[in-house]
């Protein structure tokens, strides 16, 4: 799946455009997304272990919304700031899906569909407002909200998902051939032509989520969860340096803005 099969509608009205503020989607970009979604969940894992559930929430809802204006205020994709917001949704999206089990105990089996029914509300109004959700179509404020939206959606979803799985007897390993076995659902049936890229694409995005995150689980806890038990500490700074070390390399590359510059 890559953006250049996805066709850039035209707005409904005029407006002021920017260039597209999302990255070409490559094998690069689904690396460090995943990297993103473990690193996001061992990190607020972490947080709250050591700040406390209310001040890790709080900081990391400030630390997104800093992100995100740095995100909005560009009027170009520049990797570091479009990858610093994806993983602070990251950590925040786990932090909302965790409040809600842990904190209110709603069970991840009502978690889940919640927050997949608030993801198909965002796509619905972005539809009805912008008449696709293609992500090469990211050159307006209002559709660059929605795509936000949408991600924070995933993310919390996603974790939801994850967490859901990992507790009804797959466990974490169980998890990671789960969603990497379901994750090449939507990329067959777009190459074979049975799904629009579209589609395929969000499928791909809502599963890497779980994938990621079941993944980094499985690495940080203990044996008695079914762990390798390496640390919360220690994944969540492995995970990190490699997304440095992929948002460098792509900074300076300019391996996933190519098609972008010339579309």
């Amino acid at each position: 799946m890559t953006t250049e099969h996805v066709l850039d509608d035209q707005p409904l009205v005029p407006v002021r455009r920017m260039a597209n503020k999302v990255p070409e989607v490559t094998v690069y970009f689904w690396i460090v997304k995943v990297l993103t979604t473990g690193m996001g969940e061992t990190a607020s894992d972490l947080l709250a272990r050591l700040l406390g559930p209310v001040p890790a929430v709080t900081l990391g809802g400030l630390a997104l919304m800093a992100a995100l204006a740095v995100q909005f205020a560009l009027r170009q994709y520049v990797a570091w700031a479009y990858w610093t917001a994806v993983v602070m949704v990251s950590v925040f999206g786990t932090m909302a899906a965790d409040v809600l089990h842990v904190g209110l105990g709603v069970p991840y089996a009502v978690s889940a569909p919640a927050f997949l029914a608030v993801l198909a509300a965002v796509f619905v109004l972005w539809y009805a407002s912008e008449r696709t959700l293609s992500i090469h179509s990211i050159r307006t404020r209002r559709r660059e909200t929605f795509y936000w939206a949408a991600v924070l959606a995933t993310f919390a979803l996603g974790t939801a998902a994850g967490d859901l799985t990992a507790t009804v007897g797959f466990g974490y390993l169980g998890s990671v051939a789960l969603f990497s076995a379901a994750i090449c659902e939507p990329a067959l049936t777009h190459r074979f032509g049975a799904l629009n890229a579209v589609p395929a694409f969000w499928t791909a995005y809502v599963i890497t989520r779980p994938l990621g995150a079941s993944l980094a689980d499985w690495m940080a806890l203990g044996h008695a969860r079914g762990g390798l038990g390496l640390g919360l500490a220690p994944v969540t700074l492995a995970w990190t340096a490699a997304i440095v070390g992929f948002v460098g390399y792509l900074a300076v590359s300019q391996r996933n803005t190519h098609a972008l510059h010339a579309a």
